[in-house]
């Protein structure tokens, strides 16, 4: 009768630990069917699942393996497995797995409490822990609200009530101050392509549309209304209009002065140039202007722009905007317009906003991410990031900070 072995090995990691401890099960030509190790603070946790054929005896390979963790200084256990036991593991191969991700400035013992008990109590079990950011050293600067953090849980099974698990992770994030997203983990979440982008409160800090309102003597009217639209109570064309009427007059040489006082993201420069060097494509999917768009994508080197374009006569806006208005349904149109030209599915997009104007093409994308948003729209995208800076999406796309370029 064969046998399945557990054995979990634990002690101080050094180099050719794994070689030794399996060059003895090689000896014994012993199937390993399961192998799994990390390393923490230089002490390692490794798991093997092996099986002892029915022509050999496990006592000399047990005896041998005992013999060589002494020798190396390192613990060893050894526990049966049943065969019923394997074969619903086997089983459970092909299941939805899911990736919930911790972010935040810093992360403490209770947000780790927190959001495991969550998913202790809906079921989920927790299958690996990885830290996706950089060690900190002591003396580092996390509490001058500089830092990052991100941990990654990988889980096993579903949530019988998605919605309700997602609510209550929620709540978890307003409470303490941290970002939690949830996703399924699957092969489009590793071959993300095409990333694309809102512009105002999003890639920079301020709505254009306010600042070239407060040169033309209409700011805080122009500003209230921006934020109407952006929490969905108004209409975004309609309110768009109106907004850009009150610029009549206002000389062309404004945009540019405008623009100099415009501040990128936090994260956004560093989340561009690694896009790039790793092959993906980008595009501004904006509400506001296309003369703001293109001096973004040239110092960001974006690949598409898409806004509004501001009627200039005689070196003065109209107060009028030409064209197709770029609202909610065209950025959702124009995400898919540009995966089809790149050969990209819409699996393998990533959107990020901020506003009502931006839930279409979240909803759209394979990730919609809602970043530093309005509470609606926080509340209904599927992921948010409110804590960290725009580089935090790599996180969610699976890169670590050792992955920078």
């Amino acid at each position: 009768m064969r046998e399945l072995l557990l054995i979990t090995i634990s002690g101080d990691d050094k180099p050719g630990l794994t070689a030794t401890i399996t060059e003895v099960l090689a000896r014994y030509r012993i199937p390993v069917l399961d192998i799994g190790q990390s390393v923490i603070h230089n002490h390692l946790s490794l798991g093997m699942l092996i099986e002892v054929p029915k022509e050999s005896a496990s006592s000399p390979v047990l005896k041998e393996l005992l013999f060589t963790a002494h020798t190396l200084g390192i613990e060893i256990d050894f526990s049966p497995i049943t065969t019923r036991d394997y074969h619903k593991w086997v089983g459970e191969q092909g299941k939805p797995r899911f990736l919930l991700s911790l972010l935040g400035r810093r992360i403490t013992s209770e947000h780790l409490e927190r959001v495991t008990k969550v998913v202790t109590e809906h079921g989920l079990n927790i299958d690996t822990i990885s830290r996706l950011s950089g060690r900190l050293p002591l003396e580092d600067e996390r509490d001058n609200g500089s830092g990052k953090a991100c941990i990654e849980f990988s889980l096993r099974g579903s949530p019988q009530e998605e919605e309700r698990f997602r609510a209550e992770l929620l709540a978890v994030t307003d409470s303490l101050g941290v970002d939690i997203a949830f996703q399924e983990d699957n092969i489009f979440r590793r071959t993300r392509r095409l990333v694309v982008f809102d512009m105002d409160s999003t890639l920079i800090t301020s709505e254009v549309i306010d600042e070239l309102a407060m040169e033309a003597g209409s700011g805080k009217m122009v500003a209230a209304l921006t934020e109407q639209a952006m929490r969905g109570e108004l209409d975004f064309t309609e309110s768009l209009k109106q907004r850009v009427a009150t610029l009549e007059g206002l000389d062309e040489g404004t945009l540019q002065k405008v623009a100099e006082r415009l501040q990128l993201t936090e994260g956004a420069e560093h989340l561009f140039h690694n896009l790039h060097l790793l092959g993906f494509k980008t595009a501004i999917l904006s509400g506001g202007f296309t003369w703001f768009g293109r001096y973004l994508q040239k110092k960001l080197n974006i690949d598409y722009v898409f806004a509004n374009e501001l009627e200039i006569v005689e070196g003065r806006m109209t107060g009028k905007v030409v064209g197709q208005v770029v609202d909610g349904k065209r950025k959702a149109e124009l995400l898919e317009q540009i995966a089809r030209k790149e050969g990209i599915r819409l699996e393998q997009t990533v959107a990020v906003g901020d506003g009502a104007n931006d839930l279409p093409m979240l909803g759209r994308a394979g990730l919609g991410i809602a970043f530093r948003a309005k509470p609606i729209v926080r509340e209904s995208a599927r992921q948010a990031i409110s804590t960290l800076g725009l580089d935090a999406i790599l996180y969610l796309m699976g890169f670590r900070d050792r992955d920078a370029l």
